[in-house]
């Protein structure tokens, strides 16, 4: 690990995630909370600890050696989202007894020469593209694949799952309606064929909103770190309860006026139009405090809202003071969260970053993290 080189603290309030887990059961009994990419950069280990507290008995990673570090601190189901990538991988899996999504013939044969050599039995959850265009086997893969699990009792069926593309996106329900229709009918030949498994198709979006989707076991992913998926639509309304878990601040290193007429920053694309006070906040793209946020975003700082001046610096960053009385070197500034009436919400800072509450979570908590409640 190199040397640290910021002042960027991302803050994880872990009884918000509990508060908005217990809120998403309102929508689905049997969630299996998403905690893939170190749990959306809030830590994978201490949210999965608080999940499973707060009932989780299934955890939803990416990858399988994320998988199998995390099933020796949580004592429930982990599924591997990504599956066997190589044969490391599938022996990790019988090892470690993970369930790992599958996607791919060549998967099942890897899983069973592992299980094989292990001499235990893999439970498998089979993913099918109903739509996302992504990972998944086709429709038409089903009879093949009740044939190849019928003359392997090594491969074990215990769950069907599919993707949503469209699930956030109000004016694209009918796109739903028609996966879900899909993956109904891959379903029924399993169940057919005498199989009994555990159905999954809905996310974070589709809990809130698609009734139809939640089934017998749900992924909530971006929900539970406080991104209303329906931010922004009309059914906004449905998250309103969610809180947001992280919140990002880092100190103000210096303040100093600014003349009419004067520039600050790189290719003076800022100049002051009045005389003005000028903070510059230790942060910057090297932070993963993107450079596109330029001119743009606001922080935090005292309570009230500083705009970005000029261009977003590797390290710094010029914000606006004027109107924010006794601002001095070593102020906290907020570029997620913060105190006052007026926090930066994560979707007010991935529409300044154009991108998604996803990115700013993940790219933000890069930074060094400490935790609240739990």
């Amino acid at each position: 690990m190199g040397v640290p080189y910021n002042r960027l603290v991302a803050r994880i309030d872990l009884d918000r995630i509990a508060h908005n887990y217990a809120m998403l059961r309102r929508f689905g009994d049997n969630p299996a909370p998403v905690v893939k990419a170190d749990a959306y950069g809030h830590g994978l280990f201490p949210v999965a600890k608080t999940l499973a507290l707060a009932g989780a008995k299934t955890l939803c990673v990416g990858s399988v050696e994320e998988a199998s570090a995390l099933c020796g601190a949580y004592g429930g189901r982990v599924v591997a989202l990504l599956g066997p990538l190589d044969m490391a991988d599938a022996r990790a899996v019988v090892d470690d007894d993970l369930v790992p999504m599958v996607y791919r013939f060549d998967q099942l044969d890897m899983l069973a020469e592992a299980a094989r050599e292990g001499g235990a039995p893999v439970r498998l959850a089979l993913k099918f593209d109903t739509g996302m265009g992504r990972l998944g086997f086709r429709p038409a893969d089903a009879p093949a694949l009740v044939g190849r699990l019928r003359g392997d009792p090594r491969l074990q069926l215990e769950i069907v799952a599919s993707h949503l593309a469209t699930a956030d996106e109000p004016d694209n329900a009918a796109y739903v309606a028609r996966q879900a229709g899909v993956f109904k009918d891959i379903c029924a030949v399993f169940a057919a064929a005498g199989f009994v498994f555990e159905r999954t198709l809905g996310n974070s979006a589709a809990m809130l909103a698609h009734e139809e989707c939640r089934l017998d076991m749900q992924r909530p992913g971006i929900a539970l770190y406080g991104a209303n998926p329906f931010a922004g639509t009309a059914l906004a309304d449905v998250g309103k309860e969610l809180l947001p878990a992280m919140a990002v601040s880092t100190i103000i290193a210096h303040v100093h006026d600014l003349a009419a007429g004067e520039s600050v920053s790189y290719g003076c694309t800022f100049t002051a139009d009045a005389p003005m006070r000028v903070a510059i906040a230790v942060a910057g793209y090297a932070d993963c405090y993107s450079r596109s946020l330029s001119r743009r975003a606001e922080m935090v700082v005292r309570g009230r809202r500083a705009r970005v001046l000029g261009r977003v610096c590797m390290q710094l960053t010029a914000i606006d003071v004027t109107d924010i009385p006794d601002v001095v070197p070593g102020d906290a500034a907020w570029l997620l969260g913060g105190d006052g009436p007026s926090p930066v919400t994560p979707e007010e800072l991935a529409a300044w970053w154009g991108t998604i509450t996803y990115e700013v979570f993940c790219l933000l908590g890069l930074n060094r993290r400490e935790y609240a409640g739990g």
